[in-house]
């Protein structure tokens, strides 16, 4: 899961930050489309990314192998965000709960906008940079659907409006 479009692991912080270039220059699906390639997920007003993906641990979820995956995957997170964050300012934290909890409120509650949908289910909240002189967000977060899956590294973009305010 942890290749570009080319099938070439991104093995340097440069190499994500190129990847997250890209991602917020690339136009959104239109209208009802989505897609679906195993690293980018797009759909309208939205594009979710893995950055980077730890091993799985359907063999094994013991402390000696999880706990450093996860070390890992926050350090890369860290270097990340302090890329962001010289570019673009202090990101603001965005809690992903309340999403988690209108997406369980069922028909006609009307379910979380994505990717914030896709992402309540991966992560608790992610730091979030409001792109300059656009109109799209870009946000960093460090997720996992179950503790047997991988440790992902995710980065999102989605329209300003998608935002809570």
């Amino acid at each position: 899961m942890d290749t570009d479009s080319a099938g070439t692991p991104p093995t340097t912080t440069e190499d994500r930050l190129a990847q997250i270039d890209s991602v917020l220059a690339l136009p959104f699906p239109a209208g009802e489309e989505s897609e679906d390639n195993g690293v980018r997920s797009s759909g309208p007003g939205h594009h979710l990314l893995i950055l980077r993906a730890s091993r799985d641990f359907w063999d094994d979820r013991s402390p000696e192998l999880v706990e450093p995956a996860e070390q890992e995957i926050e350090a890369e997170f860290s270097v990340l965000a302090t890329a962001l964050s010289e570019r673009w300012g202090e990101p603001e934290t965005v809690d992903l709960w309340p999403f988690l909890e209108q997406d369980d409120e069922g028909e006609g509650a009307g379910a979380a906008p994505e990717p914030m949908g896709q992402l309540c289910n991966l992560a608790g909240s992610m730091q979030v940079w409001r792109v300059p002189g656009g109109t799209r967000w870009l946000g960093l977060a460090v997720g996992q659907a179950d503790p047997e899956f991988p440790i992902w590294l995710l980065a999102a973009v989605g329209e300003t409006a998608t935002l809570p305010e």
